[in-house]
Parts: structure tokens; C-alpha cells; sequence
């Protein structure tokens, strides 16, 4: 049997990068996955490649009537939900006096309020079911100080928080809330650090960057009942970048 068999999971951010790696590894596992995104051309794209057991829906996860729409299409389609990866967001190299109120809004819009969105969203589902796997994409930056990264840490540190108090608040009705942090990607996200992209590896003590597919077995195991016994807490994948 399949770690994720007869599961239904909706996957954030899918259309590219940790969502798309993390789509392929939930559909290997067993499951029926539903990867969103606000960019359609690439999510259509990455459901056509991961096969019949994708489907995509187009999604602005810092809208909430996007949100009730998503959710809704996939409980009249398959009947439930049983995974949540919150995976979308974004990321700017800017400092805290660099930063725009609307760099600030454009981040906490997506970063965190799309998170909060949607459990707030998916919540009813799992706990009608009395049980469920959230999954929050964090970042190192939401565990340690981040230089020249105010509005994106700012957002991470929230999404670490908000997992924490939904995992206390949700558990009595079975369902497990998680955050994972990972380091330095490599994925498209990285592309704006510019030049220095090719020298983050250098910061790392295993002395690579990490791929998404390694990001993505972490977040499979959290979404199996594997991880059964975890929830309210951070996992990392940083190659030891801040031990």
C-alpha cells in the first residue's frame, strides 16, 4: 500500500518548483492530487505532465472567494480533502528601509494571509471528517534573523506562528497543522539574489543547495499517516545552514 493511498490533497503554488515536486511524489504516493496556482499556462502544463491523477485549478490564494471556489470544487468533485499544502509564495531581497508599503502588502498578501485563507477555508471540511494534514511552507528565514529579507521573514515568522496555534486549536478534531523551513532551494525563487545565487552554496555546510524533490519527501511524510503522532511543530531542510 501506497503512503498516500485513496487521499485527496490540494497543493498551493503547484505549477512550478517544491508544488510541482511535491504534486509528483503525492501522486507516486497514491494520492489525487489538485495543484493551484495564479499562473495558468504552467499549472495546465504540470497537470498534463503528472498525468490523470492531477488536476488543476487556476488560484489566487490571496483571495478569499478564490479560496471558497477552490475548496468547494474539490469536495463536489472528490468528497473530501485530506491534505493541505499551503506551498505558494513569494520572495524580495529588500531591506526593512528598501521596503514599500506595497512590497509589505504584496508579500503578507500572499505569504501569510494565503495561508491563513486557506485553513480558515479547509478547516470545516477536516473536521466534519475529524481528520487532516496541513502542511505550511516556512522558510529558515521564519526560525533565525534574516538580513535584507524584512517583508518575506516578517511573513514566514507569521506562518510559523499561525501553524503552531491552528495545530492546538484543530487536533481535537484529528487534524495535524505543521510548518517546514527549508534553506536554499534551488528553484526559480533564488533568482532574486541575482549574481550571488551561484554563491549561496557556499553558506551551506553540506555545500550544495538542496533540490525541491528533497524538500517534497519531507512534506509527503507529514501528509502520511507516517507523521501521525506529529503536529505543532517546525521541520527543517537546510543542509545545516543554521545549526
Amino acid at each position: 500500500m501506497n503512503r498516500l493511498d485513496d487521499k485527496i490533497a490540494v497543493i498551493t503554488g503547484g505549477a512550478h518548483g517544491q508544488g510541482a515536486a511535491e504534486a509528483e511524489l503525492f501522486i507516486a504516493a497514491g494520492a489525487q492530487v489538485v495543484i493551484t496556482d495564479i499562473d495558468g499556462e504552467g499549472g495546465v502544463a504540470t497537470a498534463q505532465r503528472l498525468g490523470a491523477a492531477c488536476q488543476f485549478m487556476a488560484h489566487d490564494v490571496a483571495s478569499e472567494d478564490a479560496w471558497t471556489r477552490v475548496i468547494g470544487d474539490v469536495v463536489d468533485r472528490y468528497g473530501r480533502i485530506d491534505v493541505l499544502v499551503n506551498n505558494a509564495g513569494i520572495f524580495r531581497v529588500l531591506g526593512l528601509e528598501e521596503t514599500s508599503l506595497d512590497v509589505w502588502n504584496e508579500l503578507v498578501a500572499i505569504n501569510q494571509t494565503g495561508v491563513f485563507l486557506g485553513m480558515r477555508a479547509v478547516a470545516p471540511v477536516m473536521k466534519e471528517q475529524r481528520s487532516g494534514a496541513m502542511v505550511n511552507i516556512s522558510s529558515i528565514a521564519g526560525l533565525v534573523a534574516s538580513a535584507r529579507a524584512h517583508a518575506y521573514s516578517a511573513t514566514k515568522w507569521a506562518v510559523r506562528g499561525m501553524s503552531k496555534s491552528a495545530a492546538v486549536e484543530l487536533g481535537p478534531f484529528g487534524i495535524r497543522v505543521n510548518s517546514v523551513h527549508p534553506g536554499f532551494i534551488d528553484t526559480q525563487m533564488l533568482d532574486e539574489f541575482g549574481p550571488l545565487r551561484d554563491k549561496l552554496a557556499e553558506k551551506v555546510p553540506l555545500g550544495r543547495m538542496a533540490d525541491a524533490t528533497e524538500v517534497a519527501r519531507l512534506v509527503l511524510f507529514l501528509a502520511s499517516d507516517d507523521a501521525a503522532y506529529c503536529s505543532g511543530h517546525e521541520f527543517v531542510v537546510d543542509g545545516a545552514t543554521r545549526s
